[in-house]
């Protein structure tokens, strides 16, 4: 019995790895060819961030392309490619209370984006910027200085401010603004107060790129 035992799981074994073979050789991955033009490789990013409530502004960056390849794969028959990217990006931002002039800040991050676009120009991204800056600014504020009250410039603080983003977007080819997006972002601020201040935003805008020209 325990040799039959044994016999069947050899054979299940077997077919996971014959599958896994078979996926494989289904699957074809070619690497791209980039242009050595730093303006080729390279677009510019503008639009709305903010929570839509409350806290709102604008968010403007850039985007490098670092590596690219085009994978294959057969389903059903049907041959599909889908075009996979890497690429390193930076954005600087500002967001503000319009209503109540509260909840005002400027931030920066910068970090590595990685970008899947099928056939019809459908876009998916998944960008992590591990290296993140905020800056809060107050509303006027006063310190008291021995006998004296002072007015505090640009009062506020900073915080270590890492974030992720998962988004959704479609390419335009051969146009100057090249493609949409619209990103959910997470945001951790810290140290805040004792621990960390984690904050949702939404960003909707357009990406450019100035080589490229209208058809």
């Amino acid at each position: 019995m325990r040799h039959k035992q044994l016999a069947i799981l050899f054979y299940i074994f077997q077919f996971a790895l014959f599958s896994q073979d078979q996926e494989k050789s289904k699957t074809q991955i070619q690497k791209t060819s980039l242009s050595e033009n730093f303006w080729d490789r390279t677009e510019f990013k503008v639009g709305f961030v903010g929570t839509v409530f409350w806290s709102n502004g604008l968010s403007i960056g850039g985007e490098y392309l670092w590596k690219e390849n085009e994978k294959t794969k057969i389903r059903r028959g049907k041959e599909r490619t889908n075009t996979h990217q890497f690429l390193f990006n930076g954005n600087l931002g500002f967001v503000t209370n319009f209503s109540t002039k509260t909840d005002t800040g400027a931030y920066t991050n910068f970090g590595l984006t990685w970008r899947r676009t099928n056939k019809k120009g459908k876009q998916f991204s998944i960008e992590m910027n591990p290296l993140g800056y905020y800056r809060s600014f107050l509303p006027e504020t006063y310190e008291v200085n021995g006998d004296s009250v002072d007015k505090v410039f640009l009062p506020g603080r900073g915080y270590y401010a890492p974030s992720l983003s998962v988004g959704i977007g479609r390419k335009r080819k051969g146009k100057v603004r090249s493609a949409n997006y619209f990103n959910i972002n997470y945001t951790m601020r810290t140290p805040y107060n004792a621990g960390a201040l984690p904050t949702f935003s939404f960003q909707y805008g357009f990406r450019f790129n100035f080589k490229n020209k209208k058809r």
